[in-house]
């Protein structure tokens, strides 16, 4: 079922894109401006591909973007779904799942995240260098599908060491400033509790988000390079007294945006 699918979603790309880049970039919410700065750009919404829906949250734009970031190719998926939205985990990952099935090698995921440990601070960048999943579940679960990979996939690099390299190297050549953590991935839709917050800190997370654990198991399981960067948007429940709004996060991600899309774009360029 799940290969048929995939056919005809892959069917559905080559009839509307003439060429399948090296590299796939999931954005987060907020950080979907970056595709401003995007060449050539031809775009199609989600709900157009086959078995896609769009995103219900706002920060959100639900777009496949095929463009040029400084005359590199490039697919941007502006927005995801989320599992607390009430899709299927197997609908969360279909995206990342459908880049490996047409071709594309690497998968930068990014998302807006809670910062957790207390020398981050808003509006600031992390390399993601491993992952908490925290949610109580598994995209994998039920029968494997040996098509895309095998039962039980190693996770000592889920993060791909090389591409976590060329971000660090990208970030001390172009001075930004880009912390290294490890994510810590909750289902939500409820911000964390303080007490939950600090059961993260004390299991060695440092930012702590709703999106991305999935997707990263999903593509590694499936042969996908990943690598992944959060903006810090605001302090996790409790790290600070101040209640938590998606509107603030919105607005956090906006502040970041130049360094965002600087970094980003010179990954890309690099690969």
């Amino acid at each position: 079922m799940l290969e048929k699918k995939l056919k005809e979603a892959k069917e559905f790309i080559f009839k509307n894109f003439s060429q399948i880049p090296e590299t796939a970039v999931v954005l987060g919410s907020g950080l979907g401006k970056i595709t401003e700065n995007l060449t050539e750009a031809i775009s199609v919404q989600f709900d157009e591909i086959p078995h896609f829906f769009n995103p219900s949250v706002q920060g959100h734009s639900g777009k496949l973007i095929f463009g040029k970031l400084n005359e590199k190719a490039v697919f941007i998926l502006s927005g995801r779904i989320h599992a607390y939205e009430g899709h299927s985990l197997d609908d969360v990952v279909f995206p990342v799942r459908l880049m490996r099935f047409i071709g594309v090698k690497n998968l930068l995921l990014t998302n807006a995240s809670g910062g957790v440990n207390k020398s981050f601070a808003p509006g600031e960048l992390c390399l993601i260098t491993d992952q908490i999943n925290l949610t109580g579940t598994n995209p994998l679960l039920g029968p494997n599908h040996e098509f895309l990979g095998t039962r039980f996939p190693d996770m000592s690099k889920l993060y791909a060491p090389s591409l976590r390299k060329i971000m660090v190297d990208v970030a001390k050549e172009s001075d930004i400033k880009l912390h290294q953590g490890i994510y810590a991935g909750v289902l939500g839709p409820s911000y964390e509790t303080p007490s939950e917050v600090r059961m993260i800190k004390t299991l060695g997370g440092d930012l702590v988000g709703m999106s991305t654990v999935f997707e990263a198991i999903a593509a590694h399981h499936a042969g996908l390079k990943v690598c992944g960067v959060s903006c810090v948007t605001n302090m996790a429940s409790g790290i600070l007294d101040k209640e938590l709004a998606h509107e603030d996060i919105k607005e956090k991600a906006n502040l970041a945006f130049q360094s965002f899309s600087s970094l980003i774009e010179k990954f890309i360029e690099k690969l």
